[in-house]
């Protein structure tokens, strides 16, 4: 990477865009944040992703992480938002990318939970999904392939800056007790530095789809337990067997549904924890890419366990 080369990031005022934007800046690129608020970063050029066309001029390539996020009820405000963002929002930035590359920052949410996902490759199907965010993530990522993109798909980020992933987990403690559907599974997550560092590295590499995900896959519990222990909160966990939460999820969505209001539980949310999901990231290491942050990594930087705090993975029944 040069010291000329102008790289747009999209959503560069939100977590992963922002994580993405100071990477670029900090290897040498000339950073243009693209969003509704200015980025860390580099010069600001105002755009909203659910109207108009981004101001991409004097620009050599762009990073596309600005995304609607959520479990949002059918018919909602809020489910419309997501498809004026990710799926319209998509076409309005590939139009004025024109021919210039263009880095689409996907999700594993894209993949379709009804076939096993012990081993996820870029080739699973992408259907079924169970909210809005998997169909317009999905509608976006199809854009995206059409029009000659790399399209990196992570799982569940993490890390400095977190305002979903982590917080969500913590927030379901309920009197010491955190319940998770289901017995241990083994599943991916990618930290926003892996995601960031193949935001840079994927400018070169050939259009299609990749996974990206940390070196290892982690043990549900383990690493909810570390994360517990690192934030200060102490809470055992309990197994609730997956058709009850499911049942749960059904109910509360349904009364979300009737509030429009996002629901505190649903069948996304419990399909992301109660099956193993595991990511299959050859594709984007034989471009040379390589992980190189664990989740022992943050809680170490957050102050909790250290790089001990995993066990060996291990299969489970």
């Amino acid at each position: 990477m040069t010291a000329r080369l102008r790289i747009a990031v999209t959503g560069a005022s939100g977590f992963c865009g922002g994580h993405v934007a100071r990477a670029a800046a900090a290897a040498g690129a000339e950073v243009v944040c693209l969003g509704r608020r200015p980025g860390p970063t580099g010069e600001f050029r105002f755009w909203d992703a659910t109207s108009g066309a981004p101001d991409l001029s004097s620009v050599d390539h762009v990073v596309h992480c600005a995304a609607a996020v959520g479990d949002p009820p059918p018919g909602s405000p809020a489910e419309a938002r997501m498809h004026a963002v990710n799926v319209r929002g998509t076409v309005r930035l590939l139009e004025a990318a024109g021919g210039r590359p263009v880095l689409w920052v996907s999700s594993a949410s894209v993949y379709d939970p009804r076939p096993a996902r012990t081993l996820v490759r870029e080739d699973h199907p992408r259907a079924g999904h169970l909210n809005a965010y998997g169909r317009t993530k999905a509608a976006g990522d199809a854009i995206a392939l059409d029009a000659g993109a790399v399209v990196l798909r992570p799982r569940a980020v993490y890390g400095p800056g977190d305002t979903q992933l982590l917080p969500r987990l913590l927030s379901r403690v309920r009197a010491g007790t955190l319940l998770l559907p289901g017995p241990d599974v083994r599943l991916s997550l990618t930290a926003v530095e892996n995601l960031a560092d193949a935001c840079l590295a994927a400018a070169g590499w050939p259009p299609g789809a990749y996974n990206i995900a940390d070196p290892q896959p982690y043990g549900r519990d383990a690493a909810v337990r570390a994360v517990l222990r690192a934030h200060g909160v102490a809470a055992r966990i309990r197994h609730l067997p997956p058709a009850l939460a499911t049942a749960a999820a059904r109910l509360v969505e349904g009364a979300a549904r009737l509030a429009r209001t996002e629901p505190a539980l649903s069948r996304y949310a419990i399909d992301q924890l109660a099956h193993p999901v595991v990511l299959d990231v050859t594709r984007a290491g034989a471009q040379g890419w390589r992980p190189r942050r664990s989740l022992a990594d943050y809680l170490a930087a957050a102050g909790g366990p250290g790089p001990g705090a995993f066990p060996p993975p291990r299969p489970f029944p």
